[in-house]
């Protein structure tokens, strides 16, 4: 009698607790139950790419910037190429190859250096090293030659990379000629053709208008034939 007075209370307090559980879960449901908000809290105004697209910036007018160009800060930023890099005349190939005369030289100017499939494939395209293409390259590797071995996440400063250049110049590139100054990789270039296009538009007008002036000027002389007329009659 008493054993079975013992799993009777066992199995009461089983599903005393079982039921104790099940009415927290629910009264705890209607304490805490969260309402999902009408409006955000904080709202993040996050145009469309083709709403708020902003123009290409101009390309380096290096016929500029060169001549003014900090060759001592160029030397100082070349410090972090030096892992990889040598710069001096018959230096050796590390890393990456030799870079005395790559500005104006062709892509893969180092013989027998193991230039990545990347690179050649991108020497197809772009056969020598000119003041762009070598600052596109410098400003990511990554993303001017994909594919490319070199691990160098790039120089986004572009004064330093200017600066830089200018120094590579000096490394055996000598030869390279600076380019004239462009006017239309200066600032205020890319607003010019609207500018003009609003001109053209006004001087369009004007044509009209001083054609409209000589038909008055016709109708008006029409009426004195009508007047000389009558005293003749």
């Amino acid at each position: 009698m008493s054993g079975d007075l013992k799993w009777n209370k066992i199995m009461g307090a089983c599903l005393g607790t079982a039921f104790v559980i099940l009415v927290v879960q629910q009264v705890s449901g209607m304490v805490y139950h969260t309402k999902q908000p009408e409006k955000m809290g904080y709202f993040v105004d996050a145009p469309e790419e083709s709403a708020g697209a902003e123009p290409a910036a101009l390309p380096i007018d290096w016929g500029t910037v060169l001549p003014t160009a900090d060759l001592a800060a160029g030397e100082a930023a070349f410090a972090r190429c030096q892992a990889c890099h040598t710069a001096n005349a018959g230096g050796a190939d590390g890393i990456g190859p030799n870079l005395n005369g790559v500005l104006g030289g062709p892509v893969m100017h180092r013989a027998g250096f193991a230039y990545s499939d990347a690179m050649a494939k991108h020497k197809a395209e772009a056969p020598t090293w000119g003041y762009d293409e070598l600052d596109h390259f410098l400003t990511a590797p990554g993303r001017y030659v994909p594919g490319t071995k070199m691990s160098f996440a790039g120089i986004r400063d572009e004064k330093t990379r200017i600066n830089l250049i200018a120094w590579l110049r000096t490394q055996g590139s000598g030869g390279v000629a600076i380019p004239a100054s462009d006017p239309a990789r200066q600032p205020g270039a890319a607003a010019a053709p609207a500018v003009e296009g609003a001109a053209a538009a006004e001087g369009a007008a004007a044509p009209a208008a001083e054609g409209a002036a000589p038909a008055t000027t016709q109708a008006t002389p029409a009426a004195p034939p009508a007047a000389t007329s009558a005293p003749t009659a």
